[in-house]
């Protein structure tokens, strides 16, 4: 048999006496010592020693080797063999052990506090304080074990068996408990001070452990300052009625917590129980001590128990409960949740900014890193409609990227809304990654949307463009057919006619005038055919911007400075711009009545600006189905912007920057 499995075997051995021994007296049918207690709080009783017990047999069976196992099933069960020896001895041994075994219920939760989480002490130096508390508490129930003094209440006539003995003599005086008593305390107290200390080494998953220990021992106190008040107001009944009850109920929960900072640390957010403990805990305190000031003072003034008293008291602490609970959690959140506190106190002030306009939505994935303090963590939002992630740039992103950040996906009202890439340690710090979150998780709706309709404009945008582009490739082909079809072959039939009319005979030479007309006719229309291909597209175009708009220029009836680059840019931008320049020129001269006008076209960054500046009257509006108009929607259709500055008098000014191919 293996070390494993023999320890694995006596800690299911230790389970089962302890258990046994707890019901000894039941399943023997002889007298059982707590006859006077009630069943409701032999319940109790009952889970202050199963639980503590049920967790060590559990911490037992996954790490067989840890101490901590092995305090949380002796402490119990030392508690637990008491009844059976007390009854074998006789009745005065049972009150005896009674006296002795007290300290038993303290002494294992102060054993867990000095070797949790791994039953290892802080350091060396720590024997000593651990072993003269342990000495401390053993010496007091062997002293309280030989008390010589009478038993009292129901138990007086039961006659107690060290009175007459040399020992219980020497200890009738009393004096030896006050120092050991001391020596108890002072132990309770080192084992706070070895949690606190801990508490500030520890990091990582130790921390989180620690934290489920420092929350339950902290109910000790809590619980004991509750009952205090509460007793000064109902009275000393109620100490033995509800005091009772609570510390063993906190001794189940000091046996729970451990078993869940052991085995399932990460299972449950303990930050934000000990909040809830802490601010329920103070508010009621407060809302206890608010209730007896009012009654006793209201009471001295009226006199007597009123009514009125009573029910204006409970209406004061009603009305004072919301405002009272929220100031406590942000109290305790800005004290003892700072990072939380800060976090969420930055997401609320970017929201602020973003209602005022001065920050767009998209901007919360820097801020989400900033509150966690994690310079790394990048927000990705979910697209359902294509069902891929994209950045806050509207970038879609194939494939997250494969590095060692955690991956966190982020919902809302049940949907998906983005994954976070973070610090693989803020999973030991789920407070703050939960409520940084969730204060965000608003906003971070807001910017998926956002970028999700970015990248369907951006789509429509690209559509639009390839429509732009078909059609001006379908105008060039126009041309193309009008200049290589229609044209040549009108052009190919005036040339037969003058040969056909160069050939008539004499006498057929009254038809030369018909064929002198048909061939103008002819002509015409090849001239219609040229103006129409030079409307689909400007046949200059082919040499580029720059001597299109100076052949523009030369044909205008004013004044026209142009200063254009003779580098190419793509067809379709330098026909739209063609076409901005001719209609901004059009319009300035049939309306602004101008002496010059000045037409600039460069490339910047990207960009091609162009400029139609006249000094006419001005005073130009954009209207629907306008000149102007068409231009914006010709320009929007290339994903450029048309801005038009026209005052009264001053001139016309024509501004456009078109995005072109670097």
């Amino acid at each position: 048999m293996s070390l494993m499995s023999g320890l694995r075997i006596a800690a299911w051995s230790v389970a089962v006496a302890t258990l046994l021994f707890l019901s000894f007296p039941t399943l023997l049918g002889v007298h059982d010592s707590l006859s006077w207690v009630p069943l409701w709080l032999k319940t109790f009783i009952v889970v202050a020693f199963v639980v503590p017990v049920a967790v060590g047999l559990l911490i037992a069976n996954r790490q067989p080797r840890n101490p901590v196992a092995w305090i949380m099933l002796l402490g119990p069960f030392a508690l637990a063999i008491s009844m059976p020896v007390g009854l074998v001895l006789g009745e005065g041994w049972m009150l005896q052990l009674d006296r002795a075994n007290w300290p038993l219920l303290y002494a294992w939760p102060t054993a867990i506090a000095f070797a949790f989480p791994d039953g290892h002490l802080l350091s060396p130096r720590w024997r000593w304080p651990v072993g003269a508390a342990a000495a401390c508490f053993v010496a007091f129930m062997t002293v309280a074990l030989l008390d010589p003094n009478p038993f009292y209440g129901d138990d007086a006539s039961v006659t107690n068996p060290v009175a007459d003995t040399t020992v219980g003599e020497w200890l009738d005086t009393g004096w030896i408990f006050l120092p050991l008593m001391l020596g108890m305390i002072v132990g309770l107290v080192a084992s706070v001070v070895a949690i606190v200390l801990r508490m500030r080494r520890s990091t990582g998953v130790e921390r989180l452990q620690m934290k489920w220990l420092a929350w339950s021992a902290a109910l000790v106190p809590l619980v004991l300052l509750v009952c205090l008040l509460s007793s000064v107001l109902i009275g000393n009944s109620f100490i033995d009625w509800v005091v009772l009850p609570l510390l063993l109920g906190v001794q189940a929960a000091v046996a729970a917590s451990i078993g869940i900072a052991v085995l399932r640390y990460r299972l449950y957010a303990i930050e934000r129980i000990v909040n809830a403990t802490v601010v329920y805990g103070a508010l009621t305190s407060l809302l206890l001590a608010g209730y007896a000031g009012i009654t006793i003072g209201l009471g001295v003034l009226v006199g007597g128990d009123s009514p009125w008293v009573i029910a204006l008291a409970t209406l004061v602490v009603a009305l004072a409960f919301r405002p009272l609970r929220a100031r406590i959690q942000d109290f305790v959140d800005r004290r003892y949740r700072r990072a939380r506190y800060h976090g969420v106190r930055l997401v609320h002030a970017f929201e602020d900014e973003v209602r005022n306009g001065l920050r767009a939505p998209e901007e919360i994935g820097s801020v989400v890193a900033e509150s966690l303090g994690d310079p790394l963590a990048e927000l990705f939002f979910w697209l359902p409609e294509t069902e891929a992630y994209a950045d806050a740039n509207g970038e879609i992103v194939t494939e997250l990227p494969l590095d060692a950040r955690a991956r966190r996906e982020i919902r809302r009202d049940d949907t998906q809304t983005a994954m976070l890439l973070h610090d693989p340690t803020l999973l030991e710090r789920r407070d703050l990654l939960d409520g940084v979150l969730s204060a965000a998780a608003l906003s971070i709706e807001m910017a998926r949307l956002r970028v999700e309709v970015r990248l369907q404009l951006a789509e429509v945008e690209a559509s639009r463009t390839r429509i732009v582009e078909a059609g001006y490739e379908e105008r060039r082909r126009l041309e193309r057919d009008l200049h290589d079809g229609a044209q040549q072959r009108l052009v190919s039939l005036g040339v037969q006619l003058r040969r056909l009319q160069l050939s008539l005979p004499r006498e057929a030479q009254i038809l030369s005038s018909a064929l002198d007309q048909i061939v103008g006719e002819v002509g015409a229309a090849i001239a219609d055919l040229r103006q129409i291909a030079a409307g689909v597209r400007p046949a200059r175009l082919d040499d580029g911007l720059a001597a299109a708009l100076r052949d523009l220029a030369r044909t205008s009836p004013v004044r026209v400075d142009v200063e254009a680059p003779r580098e190419r840019i793509p067809a379709s931008v330098e026909a739209a711009a063609y076409f901005v320049a001719c209609e901004a020129i059009t319009n300035a001269v049939k309306h602004a009545s101008p002496s010059k006008v000045a037409v600039r076209a460069v490339r910047e960054n990207g960009t091609l600006h162009v400029t139609v500046a006249d000094d006419g009257v001005g005073g130009a509006v954009v209207r629907r189905g306008s000149g102007l108009a068409g231009l914006r929607d010709r320009v929007a259709a290339h994903g450029g912007t048309l801005r038009i500055v026209s005052p009264r008098g001053g001139g016309t000014r024509v501004e456009v920057a078109i995005p072109c191919e670097s």
